[in-house]
């Protein structure tokens, strides 16, 4: 017996030493979200001071649809000292978004927010944007999931195209609930709602399918970025998206395509020696450092002044 339970517990540990020298992130990214839990949850233990592991915890639990209880009493006390409205708008939460008790994290959250930053003109017009953000990128970890697949195999999985379609969907009846609120509450600012729920119509825009609402918007999109009342990253991709789904070069080098070799890289930019020049106008970072963060391509166009 006592031979027995000396293996159990010898297995037991260098179970729970693997998870802890593969991190909870890297677990998440591959799609182990099981695994990425017992990860985070050993974290929490060695160190009950990382919020950031407590708050990713919470997300993981969140998307696996089933474990909301856990997920909320995580995210919970990631939230106890933080005073942002991030994760109301965080799309890992959508499972937990229809529950009661979602409202009510809303609301406290609000209430911090406004505290520690100043009142907002119209709060109730920050969460209901807030909520077009969560639902805009709803399904993304999934379809993060299905690119990888993609990259791996040389095709789609099967599974990505309900997907894609249920996306299609919820991005539809977004942008008809954003229309609406826009009508009766006017196009939001950083001033009425907040730089997080102001810039929700652009997300929303960016993702329609058609190409006619991207145009409709732009101008009021450019002068938002323009006068600092809306973000000049999202009109850049607004801009290079219409310039790209029109068939002309891109102007600031935010969209990307699958090559032959089934990586990631950007649609052909207009004048590419000056990019940097145009990006600097509208306060965005050298398209170098971009694409190496955001798809880990190396751009070296040497730029012009």
């Amino acid at each position: 017996m006592i031979r027995i339970l000396f293996t159990i517990i010898v297995f037991l540990i260098a179970v729970l030493s693997s998870f802890a020298q593969t991190s909870g992130d890297e677990l998440r990214k591959e799609g182990a979200l099981d695994d990425a839990i017992k990860a985070y949850k050993i974290e929490s233990v060695k160190d009950p001071s990382n919020i950031k592991n407590i708050y990713n915890l919470a997300c993981a639990l969140a998307l696996t649809y089933m474990q909301k209880d856990s997920a909320f009493h995580y995210l919970n006390l990631a939230l106890k000292n933080d005073n942002t409205l991030w994760a109301l708008a965080d799309n890992d939460f959508i499972s937990l978004s229809t529950d009661p008790r979602w409202k009510i994290l809303e609301q406290h959250q609000l209430k911090k927010y406004q505290k520690a930053k100043g009142s907002l003109k119209k709060p109730d017009y920050a969460i209901k944007l807030l909520r077009l953000i969560q639902k805009d990128q709803a399904l993304d970890y999934q379809m993060d999931m299905a690119k990888q697949y993609f990259m791996k195999n040389g095709k789609a999985p099967h599974w990505y195209y309900p997907l894609a379609e249920l996306k299609k969907t919820i991005s539809a009846g977004n942008f008809e609930e954003m229309e609406s609120l826009i009508s009766t509450q006017g196009w939001p600012s950083y001033a009425t709602v907040g730089k997080l729920a102001a810039d929700a119509p652009l997300l929303i825009i960016n993702h329609h399918e058609n190409e006619e609402i991207r145009i409709k918007y732009l101008d009021q999109i450019k002068n938002a970025c323009l006068n600092k009342e809306g973000s000049c990253m999202e009109y850049a991709k607004i801009q290079d998206r219409i310039l790209v789904n029109t068939g002309k070069p891109q102007l600031y080098g935010m969209q990307f395509r699958y090559n032959t070799q089934r990586t990631l890289e950007p649609f052909p930019i207009l004048d590419p020696e000056h990019v940097d020049q145009r990006r600097l106008k509208i306060g965005l970072e050298p398209l170098k450092d971009y694409l190496k963060r955001k798809i880990d391509y190396d751009w070296n166009v040497t730029q012009k002044k």
